[in-house]
């Protein structure tokens, strides 16, 4: 058994898991017949396997995925045109290695979202710190800290940090000057220092024009058109697909 003191130690080091282990391995016996580095070397593992589980899942709960239970192996594929072996690459997440941005277009409806949140998942589960948000939910936030004493800063270095951003519905919706400005400064804060995801219905010969067509527009369309892999996502739509197929396995089961 574990005396107190170890115990009281142990909770200092912050290594509770280890507590658990140790208790557990003396409940079960099962390494009595093990050598010392073999029965260190189960105990490391344990230990680091349980760290690592609870670290993805604060990552995931923090990144606030608008589809949390999407996952890379899950994608369908048959009728969309999409690749395969480029959404698998894209789950490596190597792109982040070099900084790059992935734009998913496409229609209303044909997974965009989906996509992003898959690729951002497999982002948390090699712990990087991510981040999910629309942009009229962004530009909201923008507007409100406008009435507080450098409010705009501090969205800026709160959303500038995380090594990969979603930014879903991108230029969805028409944008004002100071808004237009407010995302050039995001978008240069995070070049070639953080990736980004975007998930847009407009092709991006329309971006221009949608970002107000003026110098901050060219500014910002430089920092993301030469730096991104796009992904079309075509014009399947998958909320009416499994829509569809809901239905079917609902009347199936009557």
């Amino acid at each position: 058994m574990i005396r107190e003191e170890t115990r009281r130690k142990l909770r200092d080091l912050n290594l509770e898991e280890l507590i658990q282990y140790l208790e557990m391995e003396h409940i079960e016996n099962q390494s009595h017949d093990l050598s010392f580095d073999e029965r260190f070397q189960m105990m490391i593992d344990y230990l680091y396997q349980v760290k690592y589980t609870d670290k993805v899942h604060r990552l995931l709960k923090n990144a606030r995925l608008r589809l949390p239970k999407a996952e890379i192996n899950d994608i369908y594929y048959a009728d969309r045109g999409i690749s395969k072996t480029v959404i698998l690459e894209l789950g490596t997440c190597q792109f982040m290695d070099r900084n790059m941005n992935i734009v998913f277009q496409g229609y209303t409806g044909s997974g965009k979202t989906y996509l992003a949140c898959a690729v951002a998942k497999q982002a948390c589960k090699l712990q990087y710190r991510t981040k999910y948000i629309r942009i009229p939910d962004l530009l909201m936030e923008y507007d409100e800290s406008t009435l507080l004493k450098n409010g705009p800063q501090k969205i800026l270095r709160k959303y500038s940090t995380y090594p990969l951003l979603i930014l879903d519905e991108w230029l969805l919706e028409e944008i004002s000057e100071s808004e237009q400005f407010f995302l050039f400064e995001l978008i240069e804060r995070r070049h070639d220092t953080a990736s980004t995801i975007f998930c847009t219905q407009f092709k991006k010969e329309n971006w221009h024009k949608r970002l107000g067509g003026g110098a901050h527009a060219d500014a910002i369309m430089d920092r993301i058109i030469y730096n991104s892999i796009f992904v079309e996502t075509g014009t399947f739509n998958m909320r009416e697909y499994f829509s569809a197929k809901r239905e079917y396995l609902n009347m199936d089961s009557k």
